[in-house]
């Protein structure tokens, strides 16, 4: 079983940036696939971005690209999502979830262990 767990949301006008954690720990392996995913009110939970388990694939969806950016830190442990130039659509709770794959799919049943989410609120 792997613990994941989210951090560093909040309430921030728009333009601001914000940085997410994900820290996970637990299992069989050091190593996996992170991605994140975020729902806004109403709609589907949906991918972000994703960081493959070598962490030499970064995929972001379009909504992501150019403004978020998705890292992990050197002991493979926490995953980390910059988030710039915030937008009020970019307003949803924000799931990390571990993957045991190599390269996830882009769907929630690609991942095997999930936090419980952090909320972000962009105002205008």
């Amino acid at each position: 079983q792997v613990h994941v767990a989210e951090s560093g949301g909040g309430s921030v006008q728009v333009g601001a940036s914000l940085r997410l954690s994900c820290a996970y720990s637990g299992g069989t392996s050091t190593k996996y696939a992170v991605g994140w995913f975020r729902q806004a009110p109403g709609k589907d939970r949906e991918l972000v971005a994703f960081v493959s388990r070598a962490s030499t694939i970064k995929h972001y969806e379009d909504s992501a690209k150019g403004r978020f950016n998705i890292s992990r830190d050197k002991i493979e442990t926490a995953v980390y999502l910059q988030m710039n130039n915030l937008k009020p659509e970019d307003t949803a709770v924000y799931y990390c979830a571990v993957s045991r794959s190599m390269v996830p799919g882009p769907g929630e049943s690609d991942y095997d262990y999930w936090g419980q989410g952090t909320q972000v609120t962009v105002s205008s």
